[in-house]
């Protein structure tokens, strides 16, 4: 997990340096208001409703659909679909269009939990069977119990 994040923040500082942006600069872009809280909230719900709905028939196309999602995502939501608390503190971290100001965060984040939840427990009432077939999903990293 934590290399996920020192990797999501790599990502930040080469895409900077690509475009000669300067690294790890606070975003200014503002995204405030309900109407960008409600997009992140959806584009969280979708995204897991998306994996848990192809994770009980198709486990394997998992990753392909969560692409899709996410590419689909960035452009019906007002939000951009960050979708992920880690992406959203990355792209905090940089001053671009794609980036929320560090002030924005928490509301992103706080939509973006209440979509995962609302999203877990509507898929766990519409389909009981589904945590079964979370092992088909989940692959536990090297050297983990799980």
């Amino acid at each position: 997990m934590v290399i996920a994040h020192a990797s999501t923040f790599a990502g930040v500082a080469v895409g900077d340096a690509m475009f000669g942006k300067a690294v790890f600069a606070a975003s200014q872009t503002a995204r405030e208001g309900m109407p960008q809280l409600l997009s992140e909230f959806v584009a969280t719900f979708g995204l897991l409703a998306v994996i848990w709905a192809c994770s009980r028939k198709r486990p394997s196309v998992v990753p392909f659909a969560v692409a899709a999602w996410i590419v689909s995502a960035y452009w019906f939501t007002a939000s951009t679909s960050f979708a992920n608390p880690a992406v959203t503190l990355a792209r905090s971290a940089t001053d671009t269009f794609a980036g929320i100001r560090p002030q924005d965060v928490l509301g992103f984040v706080v939509a973006e939990l209440a979509g995962a939840a609302v999203a877990t427990l509507t898929f766990a009432w519409l389909i009981p069977a589904l945590p079964s077939a979370v092992a088909n999903v989940v692959v536990p990293e090297e050297g983990s119990s799980a």
